[in-house]
Protein backbone atom coordinates (compact mmCIF):
# COMPACT_ATOMS: atom_id res chain seq x y z
CA UNK A 1 0.00 0.00 0.00
CA UNK A 2 1.25 3.52 -0.93
CA UNK A 3 -0.08 6.64 0.13
CA UNK A 4 1.28 10.02 -1.31
CA UNK A 5 1.79 13.56 0.70
CA UNK A 6 0.33 16.36 -1.16
CA UNK A 7 0.91 20.08 -0.08
CA UNK A 8 1.81 23.70 -1.32
CA UNK A 9 5.22 24.64 -1.36
CA UNK A 10 6.36 25.58 2.31
CA UNK A 11 3.44 23.24 3.77
CA UNK A 12 5.21 20.80 5.85
CA UNK A 13 4.91 17.92 4.46
CA UNK A 14 8.11 16.87 4.39
CA UNK A 15 8.98 17.70 8.45
CA UNK A 16 5.78 15.75 8.80
CA UNK A 17 7.00 13.12 6.82
CA UNK A 18 10.33 12.55 8.60
CA UNK A 19 8.53 12.80 11.88
CA UNK A 20 6.31 9.39 10.86
CA UNK A 21 9.52 7.55 9.21
CA UNK A 22 12.69 8.58 10.90
CA UNK A 23 13.95 9.04 7.74
CA UNK A 24 16.38 12.81 6.98
CA UNK A 25 14.68 15.72 5.63
CA UNK A 26 15.13 16.82 2.06
CA UNK A 27 16.80 19.25 0.95
CA UNK A 28 14.79 22.78 0.09
CA UNK A 29 13.90 22.54 -3.54
CA UNK A 30 13.80 19.47 -4.34
CA UNK A 31 11.80 18.31 -7.13
CA UNK A 32 12.27 14.47 -6.49
CA UNK A 33 9.65 12.23 -5.11
CA UNK A 34 10.79 10.71 -1.84
CA UNK A 35 9.96 7.44 -0.84
CA UNK A 36 9.54 6.51 2.67
CA UNK A 37 8.22 4.03 5.31
CA UNK A 38 6.00 4.76 7.59
CA UNK A 39 5.06 2.41 10.85
CA UNK A 40 1.73 2.30 12.36
CA UNK A 41 1.97 2.51 16.09
CA UNK A 42 -0.57 0.00 18.07
CA UNK A 43 -0.58 -0.81 21.63
CA UNK A 44 -1.37 -4.01 21.29
CA UNK A 45 2.17 -4.64 19.90
CA UNK A 46 3.78 -2.73 22.54
CA UNK A 47 1.95 -4.83 24.97
CA UNK A 48 2.34 -8.04 23.88
CA UNK A 49 6.41 -7.39 23.11
CA UNK A 50 6.66 -6.65 26.74
CA UNK A 51 5.21 -9.94 27.20
CA UNK A 52 6.79 -12.36 25.03
CA UNK A 53 9.84 -10.31 24.97
CA UNK A 54 10.58 -11.19 21.43
CA UNK A 55 14.59 -10.90 19.71
CA UNK A 56 12.33 -8.60 16.84
CA UNK A 57 8.99 -6.70 17.23
CA UNK A 58 7.48 -5.55 13.96
CA UNK A 59 5.07 -2.93 13.34
CA UNK A 60 2.84 -2.99 10.65
CA UNK A 61 3.96 -0.54 7.66
CA UNK A 62 2.96 1.85 4.95
CA UNK A 63 4.91 3.18 1.93
CA UNK A 64 4.54 6.72 1.55
CA UNK A 65 5.77 8.96 -1.25
CA UNK A 66 6.89 13.31 -0.57
CA UNK A 67 5.95 14.89 -3.13
CA UNK A 68 7.53 18.43 -3.73
CA UNK A 69 5.83 21.39 -2.48
CA UNK A 70 3.13 22.38 -5.27
CA UNK A 71 2.75 25.51 -6.36
CA UNK A 72 -0.27 27.47 -8.60
CA UNK A 73 1.43 31.05 -8.70
CA UNK A 74 1.63 30.95 -12.22
CA UNK A 75 1.38 28.83 -15.27
CA UNK A 76 4.83 27.47 -14.93
CA UNK A 77 4.46 26.60 -11.39
CA UNK A 78 0.94 24.60 -12.10
CA UNK A 79 2.21 23.05 -15.24
CA UNK A 80 5.01 21.51 -13.00
CA UNK A 81 2.09 20.54 -10.42
CA UNK A 82 0.56 18.78 -12.91
CA UNK A 83 3.06 16.61 -14.14
CA UNK A 84 4.01 15.68 -10.62
CA UNK A 85 0.21 14.83 -9.67
CA UNK A 86 -0.21 12.61 -12.79
CA UNK A 87 2.74 10.61 -11.23
CA UNK A 88 0.70 9.70 -7.93
CA UNK A 89 -1.98 8.35 -9.72
CA UNK A 90 -0.98 4.47 -8.99
CA UNK A 91 -0.79 5.40 -5.35
CA UNK A 92 -3.86 3.55 -2.64
CA UNK A 93 -4.57 7.10 -1.18
CA UNK A 94 -3.47 10.80 -0.71
CA UNK A 95 -2.88 12.69 2.54
CA UNK A 96 -3.47 16.41 1.80
CA UNK A 97 -1.06 19.04 3.88
CA UNK A 98 -2.25 22.26 5.12
CA UNK A 99 -0.22 24.58 6.50
CA UNK A 100 -1.34 26.63 8.78
CA UNK A 101 1.50 27.41 11.11
CA UNK A 102 1.20 31.33 10.72
CA UNK A 103 -1.48 33.47 11.49
CA UNK A 104 -1.72 34.88 7.91
CA UNK A 105 -2.37 31.53 6.84
CA UNK A 106 -6.06 30.53 5.41
CA UNK A 107 -6.18 26.83 5.26
CA UNK A 108 -9.53 26.61 4.04
CA UNK A 109 -8.05 28.63 0.86
CA UNK A 110 -5.28 26.28 0.45
CA UNK A 111 -7.61 22.82 0.56
CA UNK A 112 -9.48 24.65 -2.02
CA UNK A 113 -6.29 24.96 -4.44
CA UNK A 114 -5.49 21.76 -4.04
CA UNK A 115 -9.18 20.29 -4.22
CA UNK A 116 -9.74 21.92 -7.37
CA UNK A 117 -6.31 21.13 -8.93
CA UNK A 118 -7.45 17.22 -8.56
CA UNK A 119 -10.73 17.84 -9.73
CA UNK A 120 -8.90 19.33 -12.99
CA UNK A 121 -6.28 16.59 -13.33
CA UNK A 122 -9.21 14.07 -13.31
CA UNK A 123 -11.50 16.00 -15.35
CA UNK A 124 -8.32 16.43 -18.28
CA UNK A 125 -8.42 12.63 -17.91
CA UNK A 126 -12.05 11.97 -18.50
CA UNK A 127 -12.40 14.29 -21.54
CA UNK A 128 -9.15 12.15 -22.91
CA UNK A 129 -10.84 8.97 -21.94
CA UNK A 130 -14.80 10.44 -23.68
CA UNK A 131 -12.65 11.28 -26.76
CA UNK A 132 -10.65 7.93 -27.35
CA UNK A 133 -14.00 6.28 -26.35
CA UNK A 134 -16.26 7.83 -28.97
CA UNK A 135 -13.96 6.91 -31.65
CA UNK A 136 -14.11 3.02 -30.34
CA UNK A 137 -17.17 2.94 -29.97
CA UNK A 138 -18.06 3.75 -33.97
CA UNK A 139 -16.76 0.84 -35.11
CA UNK A 140 -17.62 -2.91 -34.51
CA UNK A 141 -15.36 -4.94 -32.22
CA UNK A 142 -15.26 -7.62 -29.98
CA UNK A 143 -15.21 -4.83 -26.88
CA UNK A 144 -17.89 -2.39 -28.40
CA UNK A 145 -20.44 -3.54 -25.85
CA UNK A 146 -18.10 -2.72 -22.65
CA UNK A 147 -17.13 0.77 -24.25
CA UNK A 148 -20.95 1.70 -24.68
CA UNK A 149 -21.13 0.98 -21.07
CA UNK A 150 -18.31 2.61 -19.95
CA UNK A 151 -18.29 6.00 -21.99
CA UNK A 152 -21.78 6.10 -20.22
CA UNK A 153 -19.86 6.27 -17.13
CA UNK A 154 -17.07 8.78 -18.57
CA UNK A 155 -19.76 11.23 -19.10
CA UNK A 156 -21.54 10.82 -15.75
CA UNK A 157 -18.41 11.16 -14.03
CA UNK A 158 -17.49 14.34 -16.35
CA UNK A 159 -20.74 16.13 -15.01
CA UNK A 160 -19.88 15.12 -11.78
CA UNK A 161 -16.42 17.08 -11.71
CA UNK A 162 -17.85 19.95 -14.02
CA UNK A 163 -19.86 20.40 -10.78
CA UNK A 164 -16.83 20.54 -8.90
CA UNK A 165 -17.81 17.23 -7.14
CA UNK A 166 -15.09 14.46 -6.72
CA UNK A 167 -15.45 11.20 -8.62
CA UNK A 168 -15.93 9.09 -5.77
CA UNK A 169 -19.42 11.05 -5.22
CA UNK A 170 -20.67 9.69 -8.52
CA UNK A 171 -20.17 5.27 -8.41
CA UNK A 172 -22.95 3.91 -8.00
CA UNK A 173 -22.04 0.41 -7.37
CA UNK A 174 -18.44 -2.39 -7.44
CA UNK A 175 -19.25 -2.60 -11.26
CA UNK A 176 -18.74 0.79 -12.04
CA UNK A 177 -15.89 1.20 -9.67
CA UNK A 178 -13.91 -1.73 -11.24
CA UNK A 179 -14.48 -0.50 -14.37
CA UNK A 180 -12.65 2.43 -13.85
CA UNK A 181 -10.01 1.90 -11.13
CA UNK A 182 -7.32 1.29 -14.06
CA UNK A 183 -7.68 4.63 -14.94
CA UNK A 184 -6.24 5.97 -11.35
CA UNK A 185 -8.56 8.78 -10.86
CA UNK A 186 -7.34 11.18 -7.73
CA UNK A 187 -10.70 12.24 -6.59
CA UNK A 188 -11.37 8.44 -6.52
CA UNK A 189 -8.91 7.88 -3.88
CA UNK A 190 -9.38 7.66 0.06
CA UNK A 191 -8.33 10.70 1.26
CA UNK A 192 -7.07 12.23 4.95
CA UNK A 193 -6.29 16.09 6.01
CA UNK A 194 -3.50 16.53 7.49
CA UNK A 195 -3.47 20.12 9.25
CA UNK A 196 0.27 21.92 10.15
CA UNK A 197 -0.19 23.77 12.82
CA UNK A 198 2.25 25.88 15.00
CA UNK A 199 2.64 24.49 18.88
CA UNK A 200 0.55 27.44 19.89
CA UNK A 201 -2.59 26.22 17.34
CA UNK A 202 -2.23 22.33 17.92
CA UNK A 203 -5.84 22.57 20.06
CA UNK A 204 -7.41 24.95 17.07
CA UNK A 205 -10.32 23.82 14.86
CA UNK A 206 -10.41 24.63 11.82
CA UNK A 207 -13.57 25.22 9.72
CA UNK A 208 -13.64 23.19 6.28
CA UNK A 209 -17.09 24.24 5.98
CA UNK A 210 -18.16 20.20 6.05
CA UNK A 211 -15.73 19.57 2.82
CA UNK A 212 -13.47 17.23 5.16
CA UNK A 213 -15.14 13.94 7.18
CA UNK A 214 -13.75 14.64 11.22
CA UNK A 215 -12.67 11.73 11.29
CA UNK A 216 -9.99 11.91 8.23
CA UNK A 217 -8.54 15.16 9.81
CA UNK A 218 -5.55 15.29 11.58
CA UNK A 219 -4.59 18.62 13.25
CA UNK A 220 -0.06 17.71 13.43
CA UNK A 221 2.77 20.53 14.39
CA UNK A 222 5.42 19.07 12.21
CA UNK A 223 7.95 20.81 13.80
CA UNK A 224 7.52 19.06 17.09
CA UNK A 225 6.35 15.50 15.82
CA UNK A 226 9.72 15.57 14.11
CA UNK A 227 11.46 16.75 17.21
CA UNK A 228 9.73 13.90 19.41
CA UNK A 229 10.79 11.45 16.44
CA UNK A 230 14.39 12.12 17.28
CA UNK A 231 13.97 11.46 20.72
CA UNK A 232 15.13 7.84 22.10
CA UNK A 233 11.90 6.05 23.71
CA UNK A 234 12.06 7.00 27.44
CA UNK A 235 12.74 10.91 26.11
CA UNK A 236 9.78 10.93 24.32
CA UNK A 237 7.65 9.92 26.70
CA UNK A 238 9.10 12.31 29.32
CA UNK A 239 8.72 14.95 27.01
CA UNK A 240 5.33 14.19 25.89
CA UNK A 241 4.14 13.89 29.73
CA UNK A 242 5.60 17.35 30.18
CA UNK A 243 3.73 19.07 27.53
CA UNK A 244 0.32 16.99 28.34
CA UNK A 245 0.60 14.71 25.27
CA UNK A 246 -0.56 10.74 25.57
CA UNK A 247 -0.53 10.52 22.06
CA UNK A 248 1.31 11.56 19.53
CA UNK A 249 -0.51 13.75 15.96
CA UNK A 250 2.13 11.77 13.90
CA UNK A 251 1.06 8.60 15.62
CA UNK A 252 -2.93 9.34 14.84
CA UNK A 253 -1.87 10.68 11.35
CA UNK A 254 -0.77 6.82 10.75
CA UNK A 255 -3.85 5.49 11.92
CA UNK A 256 -5.98 7.45 10.07
CA UNK A 257 -4.35 6.65 6.90
CA UNK A 258 -4.82 3.26 8.03
CA UNK A 259 -8.01 3.30 8.34
CA UNK A 260 -8.88 5.41 4.98
CA UNK A 261 -7.05 2.34 3.06
CA UNK A 262 -9.43 -0.72 4.75
CA UNK A 263 -6.37 -1.79 6.72
CA UNK A 264 -6.57 -3.80 9.92
CA UNK A 265 -4.29 -6.06 11.37
CA UNK A 266 -4.14 -9.70 12.28
CA UNK A 267 -0.67 -10.35 14.63
CA UNK A 268 1.74 -13.22 15.10
CA UNK A 269 3.55 -13.84 18.34
CA UNK A 270 6.41 -16.04 19.66
CA UNK A 271 10.25 -15.26 21.63
CA UNK A 272 11.39 -14.95 18.16
CA UNK A 273 8.83 -12.48 16.98
CA UNK A 274 6.02 -10.20 17.47
CA UNK A 275 4.43 -8.95 14.08
CA UNK A 276 1.28 -7.10 13.10
CA UNK A 277 0.40 -7.91 9.52
CA UNK A 278 -1.78 -5.22 7.40
CA UNK A 279 -4.77 -6.95 5.45
CA UNK A 280 -7.88 -5.78 4.20
CA UNK A 281 -11.04 -6.13 6.10
CA UNK A 282 -12.89 -9.02 4.78
CA UNK A 283 -9.87 -11.01 4.32
CA UNK A 284 -10.04 -14.65 4.84
CA UNK A 285 -7.80 -16.60 6.76
CA UNK A 286 -6.33 -18.55 3.69
CA UNK A 287 -5.36 -15.23 2.21
CA UNK A 288 -3.76 -13.76 5.59
CA UNK A 289 -2.04 -17.41 5.66
CA UNK A 290 -0.36 -16.33 1.90
CA UNK A 291 0.54 -13.06 3.38
CA UNK A 292 2.95 -14.84 5.83
CA UNK A 293 4.23 -17.02 3.51
CA UNK A 294 3.04 -18.23 0.26
CA UNK A 295 3.74 -22.09 1.53
CA UNK A 296 1.82 -21.30 4.56
CA UNK A 297 -1.38 -20.90 2.30
CA UNK A 298 -0.49 -23.98 -0.52
CA UNK A 299 0.17 -26.23 2.89
CA UNK A 300 -3.01 -24.75 5.13
CA UNK A 301 -4.66 -27.09 7.30
CA UNK A 302 -6.26 -24.24 9.82
CA UNK A 303 -5.91 -21.33 11.80
CA UNK A 304 -5.94 -21.54 16.02
CA UNK A 305 -6.79 -18.03 16.61
CA UNK A 306 -7.78 -15.91 20.16
CA UNK A 307 -8.21 -12.13 20.11
CA UNK A 308 -5.98 -9.84 21.60
CA UNK A 309 -8.45 -8.23 24.49
CA UNK A 310 -9.08 -11.99 25.61
CA UNK A 311 -4.89 -11.84 26.31
CA UNK A 312 -5.15 -8.89 27.48
CA UNK A 313 -7.65 -9.48 29.79
CA UNK A 314 -6.44 -13.08 31.40
CA UNK A 315 -2.66 -12.33 31.17
CA UNK A 316 -1.29 -14.91 29.10
CA UNK A 317 -1.51 -17.62 26.53
CA UNK A 318 -1.92 -20.02 28.85
CA UNK A 319 -5.00 -18.69 30.40
CA UNK A 320 -6.63 -18.10 27.62
CA UNK A 321 -6.47 -21.49 26.41
CA UNK A 322 -7.83 -22.85 30.08
CA UNK A 323 -10.59 -20.13 29.93
CA UNK A 324 -11.92 -21.72 26.28
CA UNK A 325 -11.29 -18.77 24.18
CA UNK A 326 -8.95 -20.20 21.60
CA UNK A 327 -10.78 -21.16 18.64
CA UNK A 328 -9.78 -23.40 15.11
CA UNK A 329 -10.97 -21.45 12.36
CA UNK A 330 -10.77 -22.80 8.76
CA UNK A 331 -9.97 -21.55 5.21
CA UNK A 332 -12.85 -19.33 4.72
CA UNK A 333 -13.20 -17.57 8.51
CA UNK A 334 -12.72 -13.38 7.82
CA UNK A 335 -10.06 -12.27 10.51
CA UNK A 336 -10.43 -9.77 12.65
CA UNK A 337 -8.30 -7.00 13.48
CA UNK A 338 -6.38 -7.87 16.67
CA UNK A 339 -6.88 -11.69 16.17
CA UNK A 340 -3.88 -13.42 17.29
CA UNK A 341 -3.44 -16.49 15.08
CA UNK A 342 -1.04 -19.37 14.72
CA UNK A 343 -1.25 -20.93 11.20
CA UNK A 344 -1.18 -24.38 11.02
CA UNK A 345 -0.03 -26.10 7.66
CA UNK A 346 1.79 -28.97 5.82
CA UNK A 347 3.72 -29.17 2.62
Amino acid sequence: MKVALIGLLQSGKSTILAGLSGKAIPPAGSTKIEEAVMSIPDARIDWLSKLYKPEKTIYATINCLDVPGLSFADEHGRAAARRLIDQVRTVDMLTLVIGAFENSADPAKYLTDLSTELLLADLALVTTRIENLEKQVSKPSKTQTHDKTELELQKKLQAALEQEKPIRSAIADDAELEMIKPLGFLTLKPMVVAVNTGEEQQNKQFDFAGRVDPSMMVSVCAKLEYELSQLDADSRTQFMADLGITESAAAKLANACYRALGLISFITVGTDEVRAWPIKQGTTALDAAGKVHSDIKRGFIRAETFGYEDIKTLGNEKAVKAAGKTRIEGKTYVVQDGDIINFRFNV
